[in-house]
C-alpha cells in the first residue's frame, strides 16, 4: 500500500468523527478484514476437540 493522507470530518467541536479514504484503500482494508476474520474462524474451529467428517459425508447427512 502507498501512503495513505487520510482526511477527517469533524463535528462542531472539532472531534474527528469520520476518515474519508480513497476507495481502493478502503477496498484493501475490507479485503484485509475478510480475511483476518476467516482466519480466525478457521482458528476458533480449529481448536475445538469435535470428531471431524469429510466435506462429501456433511453434504450427505445434510440431504438425508
Amino acid at each position: 500500500m502507498s501512503h495513505i493522507v487520510p482526511q477527517y470530518i469533524t463535528d462542531e467541536k472539532g472531534n474527528r468523527v469520520s476518515v474519508i479514504v480513497p476507495i481502493e484503500f478502503y477496498t484493501q482494508l475490507v479485503q484485509a478484514m475478510d480475511e483476518l476474520e476467516d482466519i480466525r474462524l478457521y482458528d476458533e474451529v480449529k481448536a475445538r476437540n469435535e470428531d471431524k467428517i469429510l466435506l462429501t459425508d456433511y453434504v450427505l447427512q445434510r440431504r438425508a
